[in-house]
Formats: C-alpha cells, structure tokens, sequence
C-alpha cells in the first residue's frame, strides 16, 4: 500500500540583490524526519483552514498555504495575487511520506525582515542561485532534489523582472520522479525519460533525470 501524496506549496521568494538575483532558502530543523537539515524554500503541507470556503480551486487552497507557511516560518507577508506558479512535484511512489507539492515564485517585500520560527527552520540564507548551488556541490549546504533543479533553472538569471517574464512565459512542468539505485548513489527519473517506465538506467532514448553520486549532481534533459 502506497502512502498517498498530501496536497503541499512551497514558495520561492526572491529579490534584487546587491550585483545578482537572490532567493531566500531556509534550514529545517534536524529532526524533521521529512528533508531535516536540509536547504528550502519556505513552505509545508496544506491544512483545512486554507481549504475554507466555497470549494476553491486546488492552486488558489496551495496560494494560501505557500502565504500561510512563508508567514509562519519567515515572517514575510505575501500576497496570495502575486505567486505564480513555476513546477509542480509528486514524491517518488516508494517514499513513506509523500507530498503533491505546487512551487511559486514571489517577490520580498522592500525593506522585509526575516523572523525565523526557530521550530521548523532554524536558519535563514540570502544567496544566488550559482551560489547555493556551488555550496552543495562543496558539501557545505544540503539540497533536495526539487530545491536543486529550481535554483538551476534561475542560475543564469539576472534580476527579478527577468525571472517573473521567464515563469510566465514557460510552460508549467510536472515532476513525478522515479527512484533508480546506481553504482556509488542514485538516480531519479522523469516522465519524458527513455527509462522511466522500465525504469532501465541504460535504456537508449532522450534523457530526463537527476544523477546523484556524492554531492556531485547531474541534471539532464536532452528530450
């Protein structure tokens, strides 16, 4: 019996820093089983109070739960008119706790100040994309797979207006990975894989997955 995927949204909130694009990544607490230790954008699981009213649609209940969470962990008030969607994610069918996680992309409010719910997250960071990306591959900063490939996606990102015109412009990807073990790591999958239905490694094809081998990660889509 396969654990079902609880609805969820995360929230990248971003701003013009001094020379480059910044995101805001924050610490889970070490004893959260789901991801503890781990680098994130702020968010969580979506709760019945962000479901009240006359049946909302499923993106506006995540709206108000990435609102909601970015709130509770942060102290960043957001607008529920200003998150765009970028990526959905389904954890891997295997896991024992999954989550239907929509992601949104949202503008720090000028002058906001970061108050940390020292429960949940424990620590916040203000960094590029190139940045967090380059303190994992050192081993010093610990990124889940869906937090990797976002910030890879806004690596080569300027500034804020060049991130919001890229989300609106591209389609909305979904993420349903598969796990596949690999020599010295793993591997997941993505639908538009050669392998992921046989879940063959070296299955000829167009590639879509992420290699994990120590903190030396490879993303490809050539599909």
């Amino acid at each position: 019996m396969h654990a079902p995927a609880k609805p969820s949204a995360s929230v990248l909130v971003i701003r013009d820093g001094a020379q480059a694009l910044e995101v805001l990544l924050v610490r889970r607490n070490e004893k959260i089983v789901f991801h503890g230790g781990a680098w994130v954008f702020p968010g969580g699981r979506v709760d019945d109070v962000d479901a009240q009213g006359d049946a909302p649609p499923e993106l506006e209940i995540a709206k108000r739960a990435a609102v909601r969470e970015a709130l509770e962990e942060t102290g960043l008030t957001l607008s529920l008119t200003a998150l765009l969607p970028f990526a959905h994610w389904t954890t891997p069918i295997d896991l024992p706790k999954r989550f239907a996680t929509w992601f949104f992309v949202a503008v720090s409010p000028a002058d906001a100040a970061i108050q940390i719910d020292n429960s949940e997250i424990v620590e916040y960071r203000w960094m590029t994309p190139a940045n967090a990306l380059a303190l994992h591959l050192a081993g010093t900063l610990n990124l889940p797979a869906p937090t990797f490939i976002s910030l890879l996606g806004f690596k080569n990102i300027a500034n804020v207006a060049a991130l919001l015109s890229q989300v609106q412009t591209l389609a909305l990807p979904y993420f349903v990975p598969r796990l596949v073990p690999i020599d010295e790591g793993r591997c997941t999958l993505y639908a538009e894989d050669a392998g992921y239905h046989t879940l063959d490694f070296h299955a000829p094809g167009p590639r879509h997955r992420l290699v994990m081998q120590g903190n030396d990660w490879q993303y490809l889509r050539d599909f």
